[in-house]
């Protein structure tokens, strides 16, 4: 008899760890090329000091982000991450104390780097940012084809390449990217106004890609109003405004993307749908040049330090480390596998056309 009844607690166990399962939400958030350098250090001096990348803006940069140690001028500029963050979560990649974190794959831009987020593996093929319609399965496509999230996931990216890394047509889900109509989506009381807004919008970056703002406020809408269990947010100015080679507006755009996280983590901890179910994943998709100073516009094979990267984790059945100060290798594609084991899911990436 006791070792029925010891059968028993095991099965219901299992069924409530299941359940418990397929009730867990996960949002995982990128903002392009954001160097681990800014993550750890906060305003490198060496770069405000020249005049071509500051734009005589110096003196503010200084006064909103400098500070005398590491510690106080990243805070300043990420407040969030180095006070909620760090206390609740984790944050991996500081190279000065062995925190090591970098892409697998050889390219060091961004399709490539999006791809090993987002399916966990490397394919060597994709080798483009024109690459065709990603023929490697998702993370998110595989949780729509749960039933508990089927219709429950969804994708905002400031870039219309999302379309494809997430092979949209194939997942099945909603990727709303650069000037998608939003209402085509979705009809929420804003919606159609942000969608009007979207599209007059000034095109800084020309037609591929939308200023963040408006991919945040889209986002935001659609997580307040449709609760999804699955949400990929993608940030993209501060790729943008370093290939512009625009410093200020390079840690502007760090200094958003932060408070907007914020913003986000406060939501979903104040929401009951959300509150203690939530996993979230923070980090990018390669690293930019630091050896040669004037190389931090840039990234790719080419400049060295581009597949250094970072990454923070926070929320349910993620362990409370801090900065990571020990010796460890970690490697992009591994990232979407420790958000499937913090959701009590085993993900592999298939093939298909």
């Amino acid at each position: 008899m006791k070792w029925k009844l010891t059968v028993l607690a095991a099965l219901l166990s299992i069924g409530a760890f299941a359940q418990q399962s397929d009730d867990h939400r996960v949002i995982v958030i990128t903002t392009d090329g954001f160097r681990w350098q800014e993550v750890f250090g906060g305003l490198d001096a060496e770069i405000v000091k020249i005049k071509r990348y500051h734009h005589g803006d110096s003196l503010r940069l200084v006064e909103t982000y400098g500070g005398k140690t590491a510690e106080e001028r990243r805070k300043k500029l990420m407040p969030f991450l180095w006070s909620t963050i760090q206390q609740q979560g984790q944050i991996h990649g500081n190279r000065q104390v062995g925190s090591l974190v970098n892409v697998a794959n050889p390219y060091w831009f961004s399709y490539p780097g999006y791809s090993e987020i987002l399916t966990g593996q490397v394919d060597v093929q994709v080798n483009s940012n024109e690459y065709k319609p990603n023929p490697n399965t998702n993370f998110f496509e595989y949780l729509q084809s749960l039933s508990a999230y089927r219709g429950r996931v969804a994708a905002f990216g400031a870039w219309d390449a999302f379309d494809r890394i997430l092979n949209e047509k194939r997942a099945g889900f909603p990727v709303v990217n650069a000037f998608d109509s939003y209402q085509s989506y979705v009809n929420t009381k804003d919606s159609d106004l942000l969608s009007r807004m979207t599209k007059e919008s000034f095109r800084a970056f020309g037609e591929a890609e939308v200023l963040d703002v408006f991919t945040h406020f889209q986002a935001m809408d659609y997580l307040k109003n449709k609760k999804p269990k699955a949400m990929y947010i993608s940030y993209g100015d501060t790729d943008e405004f370093a290939h512009e080679g625009t410093y200020n507006h390079y840690l502007d755009a760090i200094h958003r993307v932060d408070a907007w996280i914020a913003e986000i983590w406060n939501f979903v901890n104040t929401d009951p749908e959300y509150k203690g179910k939530t996993t979230l994943l923070f980090t990018t998709d390669h690293g930019r040049g630091d050896a040669i100073k004037s190389e931090w516009t840039s990234h790719g094979e080419k400049v060295k330090d581009c597949h250094e990267i970072w990454y923070a984790m926070i929320g349910a059945n993620v362990p409370t480390l801090g900065e990571v100060k020990t010796a460890e290798q970690v490697y992009q594609k591994e990232l979407i596998h420790k958000v499937a084991a913090a959701m009590g899911k085993t993900f592999s990436s298939q093939k298909r056309e």
